[in-house]
C-alpha cells in the first residue's frame, strides 16, 4: 500500500521542517507502506523549497494563488492509495498519521476528517477565529445535515477511490472553502463511508496567512450560496 502525504505551503520556512520531521516514517516503514511527501508550493520566498527537500519531500510549484488551488494541484499529482493532507505550519498531529490510516483501513472507511477541538493547545487559535470555526461548523451542520464538530478542520485521510466518487475536483473552489467543500462531499455521498475523529491542534510555528473576516466571509457565504444553488 502506497501513503501520499500533500502539504501545502507558501513562505512555511519555520514550520515545514518540523511538520516533515514528525512524520512517524519508522511507523510507516514498519507496517510496509510506501509513501512519498509531495509538498504544493504556492512560489515561496523564503527557503520552505529548499528545506522541504532536504528532508526528502518532493515539491510540485502551483503559482496559482488559493488553498483548495493548492489541494486541486496535489490531489490530482499523486497516486497513493491513501491520502493524509495538513498544513504545514506544525500545527497539525502528523505524528498520529499511522494511527489514522490504521483507522482507516481497520474500519474500512474511505474519508476521515479530524476534529482540532478536541484537543485544542493554548495559544493554538485565537478566540477570534474559534468563534468564527465554530460559527460555520453549525452552518454547515444545518444546512447540510453533516454531523461534524469542525469544518474547518484541514487534516484528512482520504482513500484515492473516494475522490472518484465525488465532483470533480476542478469543480471544487479555488479557495479556504475547500475545506468545507470536500467535507459535503463526502459525508452526503451515500456511496462514501466518512467519520469525523478527535484529533488536535498545536501552536503554529511562523505567520498565520488566513485573513480571518475574508476568509470567514467567503467560507459563510460559500455555505449559503451553495446550499441554495443546489435547491
Amino acid at each position: 500500500m502506497k501513503i501520499s502525504i500533500v502539504i501545502p505551503t507558501l513562505n512555511e520556512e519555520e514550520g515545514i521542517g518540523i511538520t516533515i520531521d514528525s512524520i512517524r516514517k519508522d511507523e510507516f516503514e514498519k507496517r510496509g507502506w510506501e509513501y512519498e511527501i509531495v509538498i504544493v508550493d504556492g512560489n515561496s520566498k523564503d527557503r520552505t523549497r529548499e528545506i522541504a527537500e532536504s528532508k526528502g519531500a518532493k515539491v510540485i510549484i502551483e503559482p496559482r494563488k488559493g488553498y483548495g488551488r493548492a489541494y486541486k494541484t496535489g490531489l490530482a499529482a499523486v497516486d497513493g492509495d491513501i491520502i493524509v493532507t495538513g498544513d504545514a505550519d506544525g500545527t497539525y498531529p502528523f505524528d498520529k498519521a499511522h494511527e489514522y490510516i490504521d483507522m482507516l483501513v481497520k474500519e474500512n472507511l474511505d474519508f476521515i476528517t479530524t476534529n482540532r477541538f478536541a484537543g485544542l493547545s493554548p495559544r493554538a487559535m485565537t478566540f477570534k477565529h474559534y468563534i468564527g470555526n465554530h460559527i460555520l461548523s453549525i452552518t454547515l451542520r444545518l444546512l447540510y445535515g453533516v454531523d461534524i464538530k469542525d469544518s474547518q478542520s484541514g487534516m484528512w485521510i482520504i482513500r484515492r477511490e473516494a475522490l472518484k466518487k465525488i465532483k470533480p475536483l476542478e469543480k471544487f473552489d479555488d479557495g479556504m472553502p475547500f475545506s468545507e467543500e470536500i467535507k459535503i462531499e463526502m459525508f452526503r455521498n451515500k456511496e462514501i463511508k466518512a467519520k469525523e475523529i478527535p484529533s488536535m491542534l498545536y501552536e503554529r510555528k511562523g505567520v498565520a496567512k488566513i485573513q480571518s473576516w475574508k476568509d470567514g466571509w467567503r467560507n459563510f457565504k460559500f455555505l449559503i450560496m451553495n446550499r441554495i444553488k443546489a435547491i
